[in-house]
């Protein structure tokens, strides 16, 4: 019986990636790929979702005074 191939596409350039061990940087497609989607989380373009208007950063900089 052979293992069935899993694909899956980068979420930043859209291109199919094999799930396994052969693609390292999975999900992404490549180091560069993944490098652009964690500076776009660093500058906060990507964000999750929250009910508050505050964030931990917020909090934590009122404690210190």
């Amino acid at each position: 019986m052979q293992d069935e191939v899993i694909t899956v596409q980068c979420p930043h350039c859209g291109k199919d990636v094999i799930w396994d061990e052969l693609s390292p940087w999975r999900p992404f497609c490549s180091k560069r790929c993944q490098l652009i989607d964690l500076g776009e989380w660093a500058d906060e373009e990507k964000r999750i979702p929250s009910e508050g208007d505050q964030s931990d950063s917020d909090d934590w900089s009122e404690t210190q005074h």
